[in-house]
């Protein structure tokens, strides 16, 4: 059979049935708020005018950008989404597909809710064209670039990095092929935690994701929110909008003496739904009758930390790629461990685990805690709450999963 006798067949136009319906009441909101010159721009974006859908996006671009994040009204997001959906449309008409989710992910990541389904649908059609051009232009075929490799991972040379007491106190269970109901009993219902050895054997990812070259085809061209710094807490810390391909080629060279690049909590697979076909969501994550809040990455070069902190949700953390220290407190610990009063920043401790100031925290030191190396194929299940220090020891791509449970 020919290759266009697999052909994605594509319609005329990128269905919106979420914009068709709610535009109006949109645009009557963002007038509400002083949004005219936008409301002008965009009725002529709705009837064909690509100018004006440029203009719009800008303009809500602006109002995106003329405050604190936290300050944005909601309204100039989904405005944005709805700029970026109609730019998108016209890129399509023309076969630009990779311009039209350039347009389509900045809508995804800096947008609103209102929209989301629509961005995600538009996403999914034209990312599969797109891919369906690079194959019959380039082909695929499995490379030897791996993301990882086997040298790059010394454990004598880790303790140098570690946290002070790390792997000599108590460390996290390991169990193997763990039931539903022994998971609900042991670690569940007693706020447990425990890793996970056997898992993800049948996971598209465990393989597919230490393929540089898979991963330049499926995702090299799609916009990605990245923070650059130390760690959130640091003040040099701040996030860029880059290509998939840029952030890749930051981790193949960065060094010790780089501020590291780190992919961290972001729903990449909402966004790149090739990602999210190469895993698959844990039973686990279904036991206690509540729903899946997210599914996130959280993907960096050796060395990436993510600071002592907490979650409401449980949580499993699957590590695809590579490997990670990770230390836990239990929550009955907070108060020794000093959230921050701020209300942004109060799910995280003022205990610098790297570098602990023993006069202003003089009993951080001598906490019980448990910690652990997960390997790659592992998952750990860390209990909501719970306090955890995690850093990266080699490159590594890894997925949380968080659930709720029933009521809460």
């Amino acid at each position: 059979m020919s290759t266009a006798a697999h052909a994605v067949a594509l319609p005329d136009q990128l269905s919106t049935p979420i914009l068709d319906s709610e535009s109006h009441y949109l645009l009557l909101s963002i007038s509400s708020h002083g949004g005219y010159a936008y409301v002008s721009m965009a009725t002529l974006a709705a009837s064909g005018d690509f100018r004006a859908a440029e203009a719009a996006r800008e303009m809500a671009w602006e109002q995106l950008h003329s405050g604190p994040w936290h300050s944005v009204l909601p309204v100039w997001r989904d405005a944005y989404s709805m700029a970026c959906l109609y730019v998108a449309k016209f890129h399509y008409r023309n076969g630009e597909f990779k311009d039209a989710l350039r347009v389509l992910d900045m809508g995804f990541i800096m947008g609103g809710m209102l929209l989301r389904k629509d961005l995600v649908s538009a996403i999914q059609i034209i990312s599969a064209k797109a891919r369906e051009n690079d194959v019959q232009t380039h082909g695929f075929e499995k490379s030897e670039h791996k993301l990882v490799r086997e040298a790059e991972f010394q454990k004598s040379e880790v303790f140098r990095f570690l946290p002070a007491k790390s792997l000599s106190s108590k460390i996290v269970v390991k169990r193997s092929a763990l039931s539903l109901e022994t998971f609900l009993r042991e670690h569940f219902l007693c706020g447990c935690p425990v890793i996970l050895s056997d898992y993800m054997t049948h996971w598209p990812a465990r393989t597919k994701w230490n393929d540089m070259d898979y991963l330049i085809k499926v995702a090299g061209d799609r916009t990605v929110p990245v923070e650059v710094g130390k760690n959130y807490l640091c003040r040099d810390w701040k996030q860029e909008l880059i290509t998939f391909s840029q952030f890749l080629e930051r981790i193949q060279s960065n060094s010790s003496s780089d501020v590291p690049t780190y992919l961290a909590q972001h729903p990449l697979f909402d966004q790149i739904n090739e990602l999210r076909n190469d895993i698959c969501i844990p039973d686990y994550c279904f036991v206690g009758g509540g729903e899946l809040r997210s599914v996130n990455a959280w993907f960096g070069p050796a060395g990436t930390v993510t600071p002592l902190h907490r979650d409401p949700h449980h949580n499993i953390l699957a590590q695809v790629v590579g490997k990670k220290y990770i230390r836990l407190y239990p929550a009955s610990l907070s108060g020794e461990l000093h959230p921050y009063s701020e209300t942004m920043l109060c799910n995280s401790s003022q205990v610098d685990l790297d570098n602990i100031d023993e006069r202003e925290f003089s009993n951080a030191c001598d906490l019980e805690f448990m910690d652990c190396i997960l390997e790659e194929g592992e998952m750990m299940y860390i209990p909501p709450k719970w306090w955890h220090y995690v850093r990266s020891l080699t490159t590594s791509f890894s997925v949380s999963f968080w659930w709720s449970e029933q009521g809460s």
